[in-house]
């Protein structure tokens, strides 16, 4: 089993607080619930009122909503280290759903157990809501993304930023990163479609920027590709510890 300190939560969490050993045993507490889940599962259903909520361990998930036509709104990609399902699991009620993109592994958190955890360390409690605020900066990214960036622009900014999300936890880089998403899923979370995203990810790799082939994004010029889009991620906050 992989030490507390090395996983994807902790290093996500070191971000924003240097992690006591302490701290360290108070989040080791959070993964004695283990559950698996096979692609394609929803670990959480839209209405859902079940006051639990998950670390992801392994593999990726993805956040979404149902509109009435039945068509589907990809809000976010949830990769390891990421809470799912804690804003619904503190409101009462889920206003979406989440599905596994991949097999994954998640601890199950009971709402209470969080809670104890937060009146226990100041410090965790301020890194959870550091982790959330960040979250929520990524939303109103991709409101941006959506609403005023072009459908290059919503590619190249999208894949960005999941790869600076990734190298924090240690599972990418500038040079690339592996990644399990389909076509059908970029186009549910940029607004395109199927067809425009593979046109726009061919503009990409013609124009020698970035290749996305067999489930490996390539930054064939990081720089250039950053600039193509004014990508700044200090949005992402995750320079260094700020509570130390």
């Amino acid at each position: 089993m992989t030490a507390i300190e090395d996983t994807p939560l902790a290093r996500k969490l070191g971000a924003f607080v240097a992690l006591s050993r302490s701290d360290l045993s108070l989040l080791s507490g959070l993964h004695r619930r283990r559950k698996t889940l096979v692609a394609g599962r929803d670990l959480v259903h839209q209405g859902q009122s079940d006051q639990i909520a998950y670390i992801l361990a392994s593999g990726w998930v993805c956040s979404y909503k149902i509109l009435s036509d039945g068509s589907r709104q990809i809000v976010d990609f949830q990769i390891p280290g990421d809470f799912l399902g804690l804003r619904s699991a503190l409101l009462h009620t889920s206003d979406h759903g989440i599905e596994s993109v991949t097999n994954i592994e998640v601890s199950e958190i009971l709402v209470k157990d969080l809670l104890d955890v937060f009146a226990q360390n100041l410090r965790l409690a301020t890194a959870v809501l550091w982790a959330a605020s960040r979250d929520e900066a990524m939303v109103v990214e991709h409101l941006v993304n959506i609403g005023r960036r072009s459908a290059v622009e919503r590619m190249a900014h999208f894949l960005l930023e999941l790869g600076s999300r990734l190298t924090l936890v240690g599972m990418g880089d500038k040079s690339g990163y592996t990644c399990p998403l389909t076509q059908y899923h970029l186009a549910d979370a940029l607004g395109l479609t199927a067809v425009h995203v593979n046109r726009v990810l061919r503009q990409l790799r013609e124009n020698g920027l970035l290749t996305f082939r067999n489930g490996v994004v390539t930054f064939d010029n990081y720089q250039e590709l950053a600039t193509l889009v004014n990508f700044d991620p200090t949005y992402l906050d995750q320079t260094g510890p700020l509570l130390k």
